[in-house]
């Protein structure tokens, strides 16, 4: 994971300045502020139709802001054509020329802006090292591998040198297992060049892997903006919290606040919720807890060391074995239902057998855990 690589703060590379995109009366990006800084790799998450491809597409110049600025290392590009712009975009498609070589798919835009023929081939034999693509330079892209395919495609996109790198779905020509292994030899190669890159995505999972942060889309706006870290475990809102991972979602209201605890209690469970921390919230406000899976901790007895707050008892009703994990659905007293993550090998080396359908067991949770959302 990239999360805790840090990048140049000292000034935004790529200023978004409230951008909107209008079709009609539908709003497709509506004001969009976003810094984006020199280095990064920074993905724009989020389902169709939320409005990440169309702000990829208006900073390629493919699509023509309804308003606000595109500034690009001090430049106001907003304007500029498709190909007077520092930028290079790479397709979910690949688009190779099938009647080239792998050489000269490379070559193809270096050709395009007239560069002396020695420095287009050292600049080809510089991206095909990089990739590690060199030995199939002379070959037609079918007779390439789908993730072959995608190195040669992102050597013709970096050929040019460009000040930022567009990727569009990046991996999502290529089956589960190879998108996996390719994530990280993408960030590899990207961080060995140093680009800056902007990607669009809707996979959690490679938002999560490959970018340094991450910007959550939803109806043309930003949600959330921070690192994956950030996102995944201080969500600002209930869209952000079951967007990025699984959670359970409980509806309550505060009803003690204190300088280091909070007490809540939630429609969905008999017990009520104690936080660790501080809201800053009066008593009476309706809040939601957001509660990930892996949080919570599960028992076949009920433990001696259980208070009056964060726990439940239920009943087993569906588990999901994952390999490594298995995810348990509890259903509450409440007919509530609560997802636990269990490691497989926990049972095992507790010497027990793991619980089965409709059994009772006892789940619960630590107070630093939830997270208390206001909308």
């Amino acid at each position: 994971m990239t999360a805790n690589k840090t990048s140049n703060h000292d000034r935004p590379y790529l200023q978004i300045q409230g951008l909107v995109k209008q079709f009609g009366d539908n709003y497709a990006v509506d004001d969009v502020d976003l810094d984006v800084y020199r280095g990064e790799i920074f993905a724009l998450l989020g389902s169709s139709g939320c409005g990440k491809s169309t702000l990829l597409r208006m900073l390629a110049g493919m699509e023509t802001p309804t308003q606000g600025k595109i500034i690009l290392d001090g430049q106001d590009i907003t304007k500029l054509q498709p190909y007077d712009r520092p930028i290079n975009m790479m397709f979910q498609s690949y688009a190779l020329f099938p009647h080239m070589t792998v050489e000269q798919n490379i070559a193809y835009g270096l050709k395009q802006d007239k560069l002396p023929k020695d420095e287009i081939m050292a600049r080809v034999e510089e991206m095909l090292k990089l990739v590690q693509m060199s030995k199939y330079a002379q070959r037609k892209p079918h007779q390439l591998s789908g993730g072959q395919q995608q190195r040669i495609a992102l050597a013709r996109s970096l050929a040019k040198r460009p000040k930022l790198l567009l990727l569009d779905e990046p991996l999502g020509a290529l089956d589960k297992n190879l998108r996996k292994q390719t994530q990280l030899e993408l960030v590899n190669t990207l961080e060995q060049v140093g680009v800056t890159c902007v990607m669009v995505t809707h996979d959690q999972e490679e938002a999560m892997t490959m970018a340094t942060r991450i910007a959550v889309m939803s109806d043309g706006q930003l949600q959330q903006v921070g690192t994956p870290f950030d996102i995944y475990e201080y969500p600002n809102s209930r869209f952000t919290a079951e967007f990025l991972g699984e959670t359970n979602i409980l509806h309550g209201q505060v009803v003690r606040e204190e300088a280091n605890e909070t007490e809540i209690a939630c429609d969905e469970m008999v017990r009520n919720i104690l936080l660790s921390y501080s809201l800053g919230r009066p008593e009476g406000m309706e809040v939601w807890v957001s509660l990930r899976p892996e949080d919570v901790n599960m028992y076949k007895e009920k433990p001696a060391h259980f208070k009056d707050v964060n726990w439940a008892t239920g009943i087993i009703e569906e588990i999901a074995y994952l390999g490594s994990v298995a995810v348990y659905h509890v259903r509450l007293e409440s007919g509530a239902i609560i997802k636990s993550t269990i490691p497989s090998s926990r049972w095992y080396l507790a010497g027990e057998e793991a619980p089965t359908w409709e059994e009772q067991v006892y789940i619960a949770w630590h107070g630093d855990q939830p997270i208390a959302l206001t909308h």
